[in-house]
């Protein structure tokens, strides 16, 4: 059994004096800001584990999960990409959550939570990123009158979908940073949670300006002279000198902010990354077929929907299509579309 799944905690001398040590070290090393790993709260109370912490424990459920082993799988930018080296939606939570975590280590905030929030923040990202998440949401405000926001359905399968129903029952910090992670969401109640909030798009521009490159959409001399000036002429140089701003910056406001120049920089390198990538015309090209693919498979579960395989048992109808809908890998929603639509060959 895995250290994530154990509800057994045998003790000893290293386990029964685990708490106060995280205790005393967090009360000598971190900033009086950080938040602190105990006690913390879980919408089920369970007692501790004698050699994690609770934020420990949260990341560790989180990786052992189905949903985070199906990112391998999911759209960061590219739809299914055919070479080895373009980010998928796991790569960027791995990059997302590791730059996170320097930060935090910098500004002597909580690591471990840090660490929680970034790997659990994307786990309900649609098949096909954001052109699939507005794909769903579109079918979702038209046939019932609802909206789909990844983070707010990420919340929605830890709570509830993982393990057959029961959910992951992570510490309130980590949930309100996981369902706060979005521009377009609540700011986060935690130094932490929002730190994953700005690495999350410091990280998403400058790998995808690499994968862009990589796929010859870009070349290295399109990008604008005057942000590039600021930041750097490499992904490298860019993010070391985002995160650099983002700590010094962040430890003199008591806040996780950006300096203006270094952060007016980032808006415009952003902003010429969804012109000429996110809604460019190799992306949008795909649009169409994305739409077709997604509309589709809701309108049929909507008619047929004792085909869906293991619904909530709660769930109405629009909730069952959609959990099912956003699980979906790329390639098993391309799959599943083709044995729906594209006839089969006769054998005699």
């Amino acid at each position: 059994m895995s250290l994530s799944t154990r509800s057994d905690h045998p003790s000893g001398a290293v386990a029964e004096a685990f708490a106060a040590r995280v205790r005393a070290r967090e009360e000598a090393d971190h900033s009086p800001l950080a938040t602190r790993s105990y006690p913390v709260d879980r919408a089920r109370p369970e007692p501790d584990c004698g050699l994690r912490t609770p934020f420990q424990r949260d990341r560790d459920r989180i990786v052992h999960c189905k949903a985070f082993r199906r990112l391998m799988h999911k759209t960061q930018v590219f739809v299914a990409p055919t070479g080895d080296h373009y980010r998928t939606r796991l790569t960027h939570t791995l990059e997302v959550t590791q730059v996170s975590r320097t930060v935090a280590r910098a500004l002597a905030l909580n690591e471990d939570l840090t660490e929680a929030i970034g790997l659990g923040h994307d786990l309900g990202h649609t098949p096909f990123g954001h052109v699939g998440e507005a794909a769903l949401d579109r079918c979702l405000s038209e046939r019932f009158g609802g909206r789909f926001r990844h983070y707010e359905h990420s919340l929605r399968l830890v709570d509830r979908l993982e393990r057959d129903g029961r959910g992951l029952n992570l510490t309130d910090p980590v949930r309100d940073g996981i369902v706060s992670h979005s521009g377009r969401s609540k700011s986060p109640a935690t130094l932490e949670g929002r730190i994953v909030r700005l690495v999350d798009r410091v990280a998403y521009i400058n790998h995808d300006i690499d994968d862009a490159v990589r796929a010859g959409v870009l070349d290295a001399a399109d990008l604008p002279a005057e942000p590039i000036e600021v930041l750097g002429d490499t992904g490298q140089r860019r993010i070391d000198t985002l995160v650099h701003d983002l700590v010094e910056q962040s430890d003199a406001a008591g806040d996780i902010v950006q300096g203006e120049t270094v952060g007016a920089a980032m808006a415009q390198l952003r902003a010429f990354m969804f012109e000429r990538v996110y809604l460019g015309p190799v992306a949008t090209r795909e649009h169409a077929k994305i739409e077709t693919v997604i509309r589709s498979l809701f309108a049929h579960y909507c008619a047929h929907p004792v085909e869906i395989p293991d619904p909530v048992a709660d769930a109405d109808l629009a909730t069952a299509v959609t959990d099912y809908l956003a699980g979906m890998t790329d390639r098993y929603c391309i799959r599943v579309f083709e044995q729906l639509q594209v006839p089969v060959a006769f054998a005699p």
